[in-house]
């Protein structure tokens, strides 16, 4: 069993969804890193509930850092990050156990836990966890972005509605504090309508994600089997209901020809760069300078209030089921705060495994340098 993600910094995640609380664990960051509280409160309310387009369970997400951090600065132990789950109605949920709901982990939880497992909500498994993700990682997005590392995610496709590309770099920085990522207004009336509409039928939608990361250096990424691409990759399908990951052109390489599909270079006299970017800024699974560009299918919430089709465990007996309780007719837009937190978690390990284990300090200051220079 193993819930430590990393390389030369580790998260790991603890808590169930209905349990006293959650939270996370960052070992092998430096010390001396700013920790910025009101940072970390504007990361988790991007991922909060709001309104009618999410679930009505709204937690309040107050965090305690009870390890790893002195007079506002982490001081190089681990950091723990707890979060307390205060609005709970677990008897939602007491038929799970034995009535598995489509597409959720359910069924698969109770195969490897031999029925053991916290079913209350997911339990393990479930989307509230993924808020110590995101207050655990806004630690290291908060320095990254002081050495100017910009991460930004806006969601570009929600079935038949498109958002507006990243037509220029200025939009990154905008979409991080945006409750609901779009680059235009109408993209996000659109979706916003289409999601109230999907609820009031008692069912859900998804979408795609797209992600652009300014401001990260050349080098990062290792050769094989730890490439910058393949450790995004595992972080970004670590996150519920992300079922695929496309860098860069992805899935449209299929229908260019290499003259088309190629980056060709240039420079300016100090500084290489591409004349395109279809391959996401990463090249042989190392960042080559250019915006990291990456996107996410997000599938629709499996808990709909539709009838669906089960098996009850107990009795290997064909059921229907009704899903009671309370559900994100999408998630997608909460989703992004958790993709964002997941890359910045991937590139501060990256950083970390290029510049020494004394780490983010040395580096963010190498960047720095750098670019005055």
């Amino acid at each position: 069993m193993k819930n430590t993600f990393g390389n030369a910094i580790t998260l790991t995640l603890f808590g169930e969804s209905h349990g006293q609380a959650i939270g996370a664990v960052l070992d092998g960051i430096a010390p001396g890193l700013e920790v910025n509280l009101d940072y970390i409160k504007e990361k988790l309310a991007l991922r909060r509930p709001s309104g009618t387009i999410s679930t009505a369970r709204v937690e309040g997400d107050e965090f305690e850092i009870v390890s790893g951090v002195f007079n506002g600065y982490t001081t190089g132990t681990p950091l723990t990050l707890l979060i307390k789950n205060t609005n709970t109605i677990s008897g939602d949920y007491l038929d799970f156990k034995d009535l598995p709901r489509p597409s959720h982990a359910d069924y698969t939880a109770n195969c490897k836990y031999h029925g053991y497992q916290d079913y209350r909500g997911g339990g393990h498994f479930s989307g509230r966890l993924t808020a110590a993700i995101v207050g655990a990682c806004a630690i290291l997005q908060y320095a990254l972005e002081k050495a100017g590392i910009i991460i930004g995610t806006h969601i570009c496709n929600m079935q038949n509605i498109k958002d507006s590309d990243f037509t220029d770099y200025t939009q990154v920085a905008n979409m991080r504090n945006r409750q609901f990522p779009t680059i235009t207004e109408e993209a996000e009336k659109q979706m916003k309508e289409l999601i109230e509409s999907v609820a009031k039928e008692g069912d859900s939608v998804g979408g795609i994600l797209e992600t652009c990361v300014l401001g990260v250096p050349v080098g990062l990424g290792e050769p094989w089997f730890d490439t910058l691409d393949g450790m995004l990759s595992h972080a970004l399908f670590s996150i519920p209901a992300v079922k695929a990951v496309e860098f860069g052109a992805g899935v449209t390489f299929n229908y260019l020809t290499g003259s088309k599909a190629n980056d060709q270079f240039v420079t300016d006299g100090k500084t290489v760069f591409t004349k395109g970017n279809s391959n996401g800024g990463i090249n042989g699974g190392i960042s080559n300078g250019m915006p990291l560009i990456f996107r996410c299918t997000v599938k629709p919430t499996p808990s709909i209030y539709k009838e669906q089709d089960t098996v009850r465990l107990s009795t290997m007996q064909a059921e229907k089921l009704q899903i009671k309780g309370r559900h994100d007719p999408a998630i997608i837009h909460r989703a992004r705060a958790v993709v964002d937190a997941m890359t910045a978690f991937v590139i501060a390990d990256m950083l970390t495994v290029r510049f020494g284990t004394d780490t983010m300090a040395e580096a963010i200051n190498s960047i720095k340098n750098a670019k005055k220079n």
